[in-house]
């Protein structure tokens, strides 16, 4: 992280939390460990697409809950336009080169920040079909209440299989915990102590496999927007969220 971003970092944080956050932020994330299970597979799910007309998003899927819902959105943006597609696309993308760094096989829910889609019960197909040993979406929110900030890393609850009960919890559990160990705040406007448990999405319900959606920040508070916004403070997440999947694998 450069001196630059670093400030930005230490700088949003001590907005929110005095002393101990800042402290946090200003530790980098410890190295990935060297051992991971023979074989591992990690699907990881940028949040989103670059392309697609309304009639491609709008098309209805199975939510898993006995409904349907839209294929899929366009995401939300900073308020200076830097779009959700592209953020999650850029960390995952960096998530998926730590990865393979330590041998994990990785798998992604899609290749290119153009196209149309994956639909969202194709992406929880996806890890479904892979056996992945995890399954972590990667999104930035949008809240445009004043001073709503921080993460959250929701999981389906309650949960509709096995994978979706203790599996998804510790994963989800465990990315919050790299996350807030990092320095990174929790969401001050959902959730509870960085934990979301969810109904409504539909990538978690039709998962067989340990699933769990990354919140990264809020796009919309200028702070957050700042750090997402720079390749450097991309990086840290990706740093940050590459340490749990591990940690989880372990």
């Amino acid at each position: 992280m450069t001196r630059a971003v670093r400030a930005v970092f230490v700088a949003a944080l001590a907005t929110v939390v005095m002393g101990a956050c800042t402290t946090a932020a200003q530790t980098a994330p410890a190295p990935l460990p060297e051992k991971l299970p023979l074989g591992a597979v990690v699907v990881l799910d940028p949040g989103h697409n670059g392309g697609g007309t309304p009639a491609e998003l709008n098309r209805q899927v199975p939510t898993g809950r006995g409904g349907t819902k839209a294929c899929n959105t366009s995401g939300t943006s900073t308020n200076t336009g830097y779009s959700e597609h592209a953020f999650t696309f850029d960390v995952a993308n960096r998530v998926r080169d730590l990865l393979t760094l330590r041998g994990v096989q990785v798998i992604m829910t899609r290749n290119s920040d153009d196209g149309v889609g994956p639909c969202v019960d194709e992406r929880a197909a996806i890890g479904n079909r892979a056996n992945a040993a995890a399954v972590v979406s990667i999104h930035g929110d949008g809240n445009d209440s004043a001073d709503a900030r921080g993460f959250h890393v929701a999981y389906s609850a309650p949960p509709l299989n096995d994978a979706q009960g203790e599996p998804s919890i510790r994963l989800a559990t465990t990315l919050r915990d790299a996350l807030a160990g990092a320095g990174f705040v929790p969401s001050n406007y959902v959730g509870s102590n960085g934990l979301n448990p969810r109904e409504d999405l539909a990538g978690l319900n039709l998962s067989e496999r340990p699933s769990a959606l990354i919140e990264c920040a809020n796009m919309r508070d200028p702070i957050e927007a700042a750090i997402l916004s720079s390749p450097d403070g991309r990086q840290h997440y990706a740093e940050v969220i590459a340490n749990g999947i591990v940690a989880f694998l372990g």
